[in-house]
């Protein structure tokens, strides 16, 4: 799928299936949450680029569109309990800053820019995250929506000569074609675009309108509104981030 591509099948829960398709997974209450909270999951990671060129204007208006992100999901009464957001960090090194909370247990953390930006690092580390947090929702038979990873950086890759580089771009072909994940990558002003393009090419990056971060984290938060509330097998129709006035991307 290429951007912009805004009919995908984001509703169907995907899970461990026997071979005629009903799903066949243990119960186990080994993660307390998940047992206290059985609903559909819609996980979703923000990989946020705190390296030091974000300092200033940049990081605090990234700060503030993690808040608008979570107040928004907060409100929707269903969204709160579905959708699950972590949050990986790159800046001089690689932190998971959030692990997978759900909406109504997420109180976004501080960020400060620093370093420079081991991005290929910080993608195995986030898919890594990723793979261990459905690995908890199939032992407690949850189903969960197909997850999102959206990458938010405005430069690229200083880890780009180190094997975790060519591991992230393998990790994110074999995902985005299996199904395993949407992967999506913004460029702010100063990113190395042809870099995220290297990185994902079944999905265009994006470039960001100025410092629009909070337009952007309100169209984030409205598409998973919308794949919390939608029917399994159900098209998910996502509004077109660079279509009008309101567009806060450019191609």
């Amino acid at each position: 799928m290429n951007w912009p591509r805004w009919f995908i099948v984001m509703g169907m829960p995907v899970d461990e299936t026997t071979n005629n398709g009903s799903v066949q997974v243990p119960f186990q209450l080994a993660v307390n949450e998940l047992a206290e909270n059985p609903e559909n999951r819609c996980p979703c990671i923000l990989l946020l680029d705190v390296s030091g060129s974000m300092q200033g204007e940049p990081i605090k208006e990234l700060q503030e569109g993690v808040v608008v992100y979570r107040d928004s999901i907060f409100a929707d009464d269903l969204a709160r309990k579905r959708v699950e957001v972590a949050i990986v960090t790159f800046g001089g090194s690689v932190e998971v800053v959030q692990s997978f909370v759900t909406a109504d247990n997420f109180t976004p953390p501080p960020i400060q820019a620093r370093g420079d930006t081991p991005m290929g690092e910080a993608v195995v580390t986030a898919l890594r995250l990723l793979g261990e947090r459905k690995g908890d929702y199939r032992n407690a038979g949850i189903k969960y929506y197909r997850p999102w990873v959206f990458l938010i950086t405005d430069g690229g890759p200083t880890d780009e000569s180190k094997p975790c580089w060519v591991e992230a771009k393998e990790l994110i072909r074999k995902g985005e074609a299996e199904n395993q994940f949407s992967f999506f990558s913004v460029g702010v002003e100063g990113a190395n675009m042809g870099k995220l393009t290297e990185l994902n090419p079944a999905r265009a990056p994006l470039r960001l309108k100025g410092l629009g971060f909070k337009a952007m984290f309100q169209w984030l938060s409205s598409s998973q509104r919308s794949v919390s509330r939608s029917i399994p097998g159900e098209e998910v129709p996502l509004s077109d981030p660079t279509a009008g006035p309101k567009g806060w991307a450019t191609v």
